[in-house]
């Protein structure tokens, strides 16, 4: 839930963190003639920044032309230089937001499913990847509610509530995008586990730990089993905050005593791979809460941990880069920063954030409810001035009907053109027009631009030898979208090495520093999944050698890459039962937990047969 007051967004540019990259040789550019696309949305500077005169309107194309320059202001994309890996982008269906789009009655069935369309759509809507939705009640709901009510176990789990409008347009919204990742939160446990008997605020009771944990695989196996997967969730949403709505009180220690001895042993009982985000708040709590659970290795060498939560409200997005610097190998995901009445100017804010979060590490770009109605209702205490990215209308003379706001079109900007598996690319971002590239695995690029400035400025983008000149006016935000190879760059030499579930084996966020995890993770053609087996034992990848961590000869010991020493925690041989073993320890390469979802870590194991130490390699 937002505080009214603006959030301290930083510039900073990935140009302070060279030492987690992948670089890409570079050859002579020859991408002269090549097409850009150009979408623009503009606003006034009236009503806040909410007036949209020009939303994701499709422009004239303009092309590149050899040479490159400078202009009033320069952007040079360099393709070669990759960064993060993109997992989606969107918002969150509240109960208030569900209950508005679907059983409130407002929306006739066409209009829904038009609604639904312009929202998740990759191809007629925007696209939206990512939605974080609440366990059980929140601040943005009718009333207060749990998925089991009685005093003293989870048998009676149920997600009844869910089933009238949360889960079904969940599901529409996957069907509609496949690529569509799910996050859950919990604003309070039942009200019974809590020492003060109530959704508000108090205390998990100690004994109540394990249950809880129960309580969040009941919940994911709920979804599953309806045809929903849950990508990711966070052990409590803002922990400690606030009195006025469902809540409840932590300590860091109790939230790493929740996350190892509550959490992980229920999905591990359950058979659950979902991913647990840590912390979900404030960057100002980078070195209370964030930091101490980083150091504890039963927190972030579990298969089950998958990074970092941040919510931006209170504190600096430059944090992130302190994490990412201090523990380069952990994603962060931007997971809450709601529009509202406080915001001074939301078309500025909004880009501003999609920018900032992802120059900064940021995996995710998630907003707050994804629809709310002309009165900023139903709200269950907490926020009565947030905005979503839609209006439902039903006491106004515009009621049945759908306004659709201008966070929802500086969101398109990225996800419609942005899709999860991308990775951000190096651009050159400065004051007047703020900017963020990315590539798409299917080599396309996109660079999303904003003018902060009142006055048209005179955008010269450099790609290689080639450049595109472009007027973009005042308040305008652009996505210029385009194919083709930077400077003729070659294809990533090598192969892909696959094994359980058809996972790729991946480097961490396709950045080459050495101690990089290697994981198992969607194939995606990506310099990060192409791996050379060479005739002296070495299988290497972005310049580096697989590697076992610390050279050790456990069962259990993760894979890394490292600068190739010659070392026997670097040899492998391939034999033709398609296995890849060390040859110092006699170990085979494994996927841990014998799992295949995404992030599942590599490393070394007494040698099975079983599936998850069997590898193709073409390599």
């Amino acid at each position: 839930m937002p505080k009214p007051r603006r959030s301290l967004l930083s510039a900073l540019g990935a140009t302070l963190l060279a030492a987690a990259v992948v670089a890409v040789p570079n050859a002579p550019a020859q991408a002269a003639g090549e097409q850009v696309n150009v979408w623009l949305t503009t606003t006034t500077s009236a009503d806040r920044g909410t007036q949209v005169t020009r939303g994701l309107q499709p422009q004239t194309p303009v092309t590149f032309a050899a040479g490159t320059g400078t202009g009033g202001q320069t952007i040079t994309v360099n393709e070669n230089t990759r960064y993060q890996t993109f997992e989606g982008g969107g918002a969150s269906f509240t109960d208030s937001a569900a209950w508005l789009m679907n059983s409130s009655g407002y929306l006739s069935a066409a209009t829904r499913e038009d609604t639904m369309k312009k929202l998740f759509d990759p191809v007629n809507g925007i696209g939206l990847s990512m939605t974080r939705n609440p366990m059980a009640s929140t601040d943005l709901a009718r009333f207060d509610y749990s998925y089991d009510d009685t005093c003293c176990d989870v048998n009676d789990f149920k997600i009844d509530h869910d089933l009238a409008d949360v889960l079904p347009l969940t599901k529409r919204a996957k069907e509609l995008n496949p690529a569509l990742r799910v996050m859950a939160s919990p604003w309070s446990a039942p009200a019974w586990m809590k020492d003060n008997n109530s959704m508000r605020q108090g205390w998990l009771k100690a004994e109540y730990y394990g249950t809880y944990g129960q309580y969040f695989a009941k919940y994911v196996q709920a979804y599953q089993s309806r045809g929903i997967p849950i990508d990711y969730v966070t052990p409590q949403n803002e922990p400690g905050c606030c009195p006025g709505y469902p809540s409840m009180q932590w300590n860091t220690a109790g939230l790493i005593n929740f996350t190892k001895n509550g959490i992980y042993p229920a999905f591990r009982a359950a058979g659950i791979n979902t991913k647990v985000l840590i912390y979900d708040w404030n960057w100002d709590g980078y070195n209370t809460w964030v930091k101490p659970q980083l150091q504890d290795p039963a927190i972030v060498n579990d298969p089950l941990f998958g990074g970092i939560a941040w919510h931006g409200y209170v504190g600096d997005v430059s944090a992130q880069t302190t994490a990412h610097n201090e523990f380069p190998n952990v994603k962060a995901f931007d997971t809450e920063h709601s529009g509202g009445t406080w915001i001074g100017d939301q078309h500025r804010e909004d880009m501003f954030n999609i920018i900032d979060y992802t120059r900064n590490w940021g995996s995710s770009v998630v907003k707050w409810s994804l629809a709310l109605d002309e009165q900023m209702n139903p709200h269950n205490g907490g926020c009565g001035t947030c905005t979503g990215f839609i209006t439902v209308h039903n006491n106004d003379g515009k009621r049945g009907q759908v306004t659709y706001n201008v966070e929802y079109y500086t969101m398109g900007h990225l996800t419609k053109f942005v899709k999860p598996g991308a990775q951000r690319i190096e651009s050159n971002d400065n004051g007047s027009v703020k900017n963020v590239a990315w590539r798409n695995t299917d080599g396309s690029k996109a660079l999303i631009a904003y003018n902060t400035t009142g006055s048209t400025q005179n955008v010269k983008v450099n790609w290689g030898n080639s450049s595109f000149n472009y007027s973009l006016p005042a308040r305008t935000t652009a996505t210029f979208t385009w194919n083709g190879t930077q400077g003729g760059t070659p294809p990533a030499t090598g192969g892909t090495i696959t094994g359980l579930g058809g996972k790729c084996l991946d480097v961490a966020g396709a950045s080459s520093t050495n101690g990089t995890a290697v994981q198992l993770y969607d194939c995606n053609g990506s310099t990060a999944q192409k791996w050379t087996v060479g005739t002296d034992g070495t299988i290497r990848v972005l310049g580096k050698c697989l590697d076992i961590k610390d050279n050790s000869v456990a069962d259990g010991a993760k894979l890394q890459i490292w600068d190739c020493a010659g070392g026997n925690n670097q040899k492998w041989n391939v034999t033709s039962s398609r296995d890849i073993v060390n040859p110092a320890t006699n170990k085979c390469l494994d996927a841990t937990g014998n799992s295949s979802a995404n992030g599942t870590l590599a490393q070394i194991w007494a040698c099975t047969g079983a599936a998850n130490q069997k590898w193709t390699v073409t390599a």
